[in-house]
């Protein structure tokens, strides 16, 4: 059970990747300032906090990359002295770890979960459109200088795209990556949701085993189409509003809302209907099924 934090407004990244599940990068970019008011987050976090939720990780994540914040490291200090029983997560791109400055500011979270999914520039560039200067060989630096410095937790996420980085010669190139990285486990992930771009298509579970079989330096664990879907709490009680906060977050299929809001096809299905008819939400078709999203902006 994860409270997440978003730090950034939607979608304000450094990457525009072609498998985002939250969509097209609106502002890329890769300065760092106050996108959202540092003292309204630390407002908010005191106001949920104080009453006490069961929580197993509070999570920066969110709509766009949250080390973006200038200032995550202020709002990281201020739960860790505040609200010490809480073990902290940060699920990051990987684009800022070539400075020294921010590496330092992230060392009290318990638990960093960094992104590569390329080791070589022609295959960053493809999957991940970064913003223009962003070199993966720096990246790999800094995930590595960050590895001597931290003593917690590493759970390195690869989304392998068929055709850009699973061939031998890719694979290769992010297994020398990860071996001088070391991190604690390799997530190997694959397209479950619908992605930014259509072409976008999942990996089969064969061919992750495949490439799962060539880390022989560290843990890997196949996440691709295994997560389980969690619970949403949301601030409103009206059900129009639930289900409209879930999909704004991420495409979601029938069961998937049905899971997190703990309600039945009959009561969500009639509002997807509505929703489709006055064009508010769209539908995809993917493996897993059909996925309902908010209506992208032509």
């Amino acid at each position: 059970m994860s409270l997440g934090v978003d730090l950034v407004p939607s979608k304000v990244c450094s990457l525009n990747c072609v498998y985002c599940e939250a969509g097209k990068t609106t502002k890329i970019t890769a300065e760092r300032k106050d996108y959202l008011p540092t003292n309204k987050i630390i407002a908010e976090l005191k106001d949920y906090l104080n009453q006490k939720p069961v929580l197993d990780y509070i999570t920066f994540s969110g709509f766009g990359e949250p080390t973006l914040h200038k200032n995550i490291g202020e709002i990281a200090s201020f739960i860790k002295t505040n609200y010490p029983q809480y073990k902290l997560a940060l699920i990051t791109n990987s684009t800022l770890f070539d400075n020294a400055q921010f590496r330092k500011e992230i060392l009290m979270m318990d638990l960093v979960l960094p992104s590569l999914d390329a080791a070589s520039q022609e295959a960053f560039e493809k999957i991940n459109r970064p913003v223009a200067g962003l070199k993966i060989q720096n990246i790999v630096k800094g995930l590595i200088e960050f590895r001597k410095e931290y003593k917690g937790k590493i759970w390195l996420e690869v989304f392998i795209i068929p055709g850009i980085n699973d061939s031998p010669g890719e694979i290769e190139l992010i297994t020398q990556a990860v071996k001088a990285i070391n991190p604690d486990n390799v997530q190997l992930n694959s397209l479950d949701r619908p992605g930014t771009e259509d072409w976008v298509k999942c990996s089969s579970i064969e061919k992750l085993e495949q490439i799962a079989g060539v880390f022989d330096a560290v843990p890997v664990e196949i996440i691709a189409r295994k997560k389980n879907t969690p619970t949403f709490n949301s601030k409103s009680n009206n059900p129009e509003n639930q289900i409209l906060e879930a999909i704004k977050r991420r495409p979601c299929t029938l069961n998937d809302l049905q899971i997190m809001l703990n309600k039945q096809e009959k009561e969500i299905m009639p509002l997807l209907e509505k929703f489709l008819s006055s064009n508010l939400i769209e539908s995809t078709g993917e493996n897993r099924g059909i996925f309902y999203s908010i209506k992208k902006l032509s």
